[in-house]
């Protein structure tokens, strides 16, 4: 017993010795519980009602909504607060201005809010248009996964483009480890967005997205190479689709100079790293099914690919 509790203590100095070596960023992070918070009380606030627990009139959901909104705006302004400190653009700023521009930041986000839910408006239109399991727009909003990571990558993006520090990456991989589709804040995403079943999606942080695009499970949008680290921070690693663009499951899209023209079908499992023109479908070449019947006899067949044109990548 004697020797456990030695051996604590000498554990404990030595985490309290590395602490203080890093005291000065592992002390001023936003708090990820909060944030996810916000993520909530967003959710209330874009679709409000539907997350109600029971119905209420339309005045007295107003001054509820006045309320949700005086709550994120205090919970925005304090971890932005935080942030910033975090953030080493920031480094040696006083704690006024740092309030000021966190107060500031808040001020222009909440004026984004009607912004952020025209967008998701047309992302529900786009996924109840396009699936025909969906019952209603209420079941996709409640229960769709690709309707939450869109939501949460549209409230991390307006912050991304507000410059806030590290919140919008939190809020990004919460919905990356809830629906298990990791879309960058950073990315730039149209109208009218759609990603069917959604898990193991994938778009980078430079990726371009127009309007009408349906991404299916398994998509990659990515870089062809990151191996030049930070120092290809900044440039436009990866690729940009278009308006009107399919992509089915499995398939893989990379390279910042790749560009999907407009409405492009690219089947899946295809591994795409150079342009393709618009109107073009893009298929596997000659996939073939393999059988084998009891007595290990091997049939093989070809699958019809007649219905896709050919692009050779």
């Amino acid at each position: 017993m004697q020797r456990i509790d030695t051996e604590i203590e000498r554990v404990a100095g030595v985490l309290l010795d590395d602490f203080e070596k890093k005291r000065d960023y592992v002390v001023k992070q936003p708090t990820k519980s909060v944030v996810i918070e916000m993520i909530e009380q967003l959710q209330h606030i874009l679709f409000p009602g539907i997350f109600e627990n029971e119905p209420s009139l339309t005045g007295s959901l107003k001054n509820r909504l006045s309320v949700m909104l005086e709550r994120f705006s205090y919970n925005l302004a304090t971890q932005t607060k935080l942030a910033l400190r975090y953030d080493l653009r920031h480094k040696g700023t006083s704690q006024d201005e740092i309030d000021g521009v966190a107060w500031n930041i808040t001020h222009d986000f909440i004026s984004k809010i009607p912004h952020i839910k025209e967008h998701l408006e047309t992302d529900v239109e786009a996924i109840y248009n396009g699936d025909p399991a969906a019952y209603s727009k209420v079941e996709i909003i409640i229960s769709y996964p690709g309707l939450y990571a869109g939501m949460v990558y549209r409230i991390a993006h307006e912050l991304y483009l507000l410059s806030v520090p590290l919140i919008p990456r939190i809020m990004s991989e919460h919905a990356h480890s809830v629906t298990g589709i990791d879309v960058h804040p950073g990315a730039a995403i149209g109208k009218y967005f759609f990603m069917d079943h959604g898990t193991g999606i994938v778009i980078g942080e430079t990726t371009v997205i127009g309007d009408n695009v349906k991404l299916y499970q398994g998509v990659t949008l990515g870089a062809l190479s990151t191996k030049g680290g930070q120092n290809i921070k900044g440039l436009k690693r990866h690729p940009t689709i278009n308006d009107n663009v399919t992509v089915y499951s499995g398939a893989s899209i990379l390279g910042g100079d790749t560009i999907i023209g407009e409405g492009v079908v690219v089947g899946g499992n295809a591994f795409v790293v150079k342009s393709v023109p618009e109107n073009t479908r893009v298929s596997v070449k000659n996939p073939e099914l393999q059988f084998k019947n009891s007595r290990n006899i091997s049939t093989h067949i070809e699958l019809d690919q007649m219905a896709f044109w050919h692009y050779d990548i």
